[in-house]
């Protein structure tokens, strides 16, 4: 139940955004999921299959000229008739034919254009459209095609926003200066570390994150494990530029100042 009331709510979410699209009009997506979950739950009431919006026959409706609220109305009211009324002679027609409804749907919904941009768009966004695809297929279910694309592309950010991380320095004297840019997360934070030279002769080091920001515990973690490694050299450490909410999970989860915690990051390593 709880996999298909997800399947319901993304397929209502993506009719909603393609009719949006098709027609240039907004739509209230919060409306709309509460008006399909209360409507679903006064179906359950009755003994009826709770449903949702459906993107090829709203596709078929805004491509037949279908633009207002007396189009859906039509079409849920003519449905409603066929089943209650004329049930026993709809069971009459053959599947074959409501099969190749289905397929003339499928050819008048699908975007052809699809096909050929697979050759000019970046290889991350085409494998995640086919492996949804691919997905959605096998199963049957939309929320796993969806939920496998999700993924897949989140790790194709991560991994890009990652790359841009970097950390040059400086050195003054007995100082040197490290200024990190860009974002230190759980992708990037072995990179972060790996910039930084602890068997350098320096009494100093100031760590500027002016440009940076820190996402996570794992970011957190590889700070302290900078510092503390500086300070076991005997250089003196400074963090300038932490921005409000970088302080705010390094002073939570940060163990560079707290000496009681700092044996215990570094003993377990």
């Amino acid at each position: 139940v709880p996999w298909t009331g997800q399947d319901g709510k993304k397929k209502e979410m993506k009719t909603a955004t393609i009719v949006d699209d098709m027609t240039d009009t907004p739509s209230d997506k919060n409306r709309e999921c509460k008006a399909q979950g209360i409507a679903n739950i006064c179906t359950s009431f009755i003994g009826g299959m709770a449903g949702c919006a459906m993107i090829g026959q709203s596709v078929i409706n805004v491509k037949s000229g279908g633009r207002g609220r007396l189009s859906t109305l039509t079409a849920g009211v003519v449905l409603l008739c066929l089943i209650v009324f004329l049930r026993n002679w709809v069971s009459q027609i053959p599947m074959a034919a409501l099969v190749a409804v289905m397929i003339m749907v499928s050819i008048g919904t699908f975007s052809w254009r699809s096909i050929a941009n697979l050759r000019t768009h970046p290889l991350s966004t085409s494998v995640v459209m086919l492996a949804t695809v691919a997905v959605v297929v096998a199963t049957h279910n939309l929320a796993f095609g969806v939920l496998t694309g999700v993924l897949i592309a989140s790790l194709n950010f991560a991994t890009k926003v990652s790359r841009f991380m970097r950390v040059t320095s400086v050195l003054e004297g007995t100082s040197r200066t490290y200024t990190v840019t860009g974002q230190v997360f759980f992708a990037s934070a072995d990179r972060f570390t790996s910039h930084f030279d602890f068997r350098e002769a320096i009494e100093n080091v100031v760590i500027d994150v002016s440009h940076a920001h820190f996402w996570d515990i794992t970011s957190v973690s590889a700070l302290d494990k900078v510092v503390i490694k500086f300070r076991r050299e005997g250089a003196g450490v400074e963090i300038r530029g932490m921005n409000e909410a970088t302080r705010t999970i390094v002073d939570r989860f940060g163990v560079h100042d707290k000496p009681e915690e700092v044996e215990k990051l570094m003993g377990g390593h």
